[in-house]
């Protein structure tokens, strides 16, 4: 046992392999950062990153299991979903407009991004798979008996966002790619946005049919 850590290499396999799942998280990171460079991808990744942290504190100190009432689940399951949705809905929108090649068009990036840091954050928080994740996967992998399960809870939270940061930043930078080849061909933005903004409302039907098993 490692700090309390009933079992830190299944732990860390684990983590590494639950990162590279395609979420909305991940999605809007390098959305963000191809639409609009590298310093704003990383201020949607540390919405991300504040998010999962709070997931975080709260499982280590009990508040998320409460989601496991059903009517609070549903109310932050629907909540989740209809801001998935919106953002989806938002992007597509953007897309259409540059598609036409109206005077809103050259603001459609801007709009379809808004405010990045705000955006990651609330996706984070208001996502019930993320929360359910963390109860059952942090709690599996710590001994309540050790004498500060803080400090196990600590090193679980440090070892999955560090891999959070290596994936998030190799999203931002591939997405700078991306960014030069939308300022070149508005139509290849345009269909990348919708794309993903499809993804999102995708996400969000998927997420409004979630349940607690």
């Amino acid at each position: 046992m490692f700090f309390g850590i009933t079992d830190i290499w299944t732990y860390v396999i684990g983590a590494f392999l639950i990162i590279l799942l395609p979420g909305p998280n991940s999605l809007y990171v390098l959305s963000t950062a191809a639409q609009r460079g590298v310093r704003v991808g990383y201020r949607a990744a540390a919405g991300v990153f504040v998010g999962d942290t709070v997931l975080m504190v709260a499982t280590a100190a009990g508040v998320a299991s409460l989601l496991r009432n059903a009517v609070l689940f549903a109310i932050v399951k629907y909540a989740g979903a209809g801001y998935l949705a919106w953002i989806g809905f938002t992007m597509l929108r953007s897309a259409w407009r540059s598609r036409r090649g109206t005077a809103e068009a050259q603001e459609a990036p801007a709009m379809a991004a808004g405010h990045p840091f705000r955006k990651a954050l609330v996706i984070s928080v208001l996502n019930p798979k993320a929360i359910l994740f963390f109860v059952s996967f942090f709690v599996q992998f710590v001994d309540r008996s050790y004498g500060a399960p803080a400090l196990s809870f600590l090193i679980l939270g440090v070892i999955i966002q560090i891999f959070s940061v290596l994936y998030l930043s190799a999203l931002i930078f591939s997405g700078t790619f991306l960014a030069t080849q939308f300022q070149r061909r508005r139509a290849l933005s345009a269909g990348l946005t919708s794309v993903v903004g499809a993804l999102f409302v995708g996400f969000s039907a998927k997420l409004a049919t979630a349940s607690l098993g």
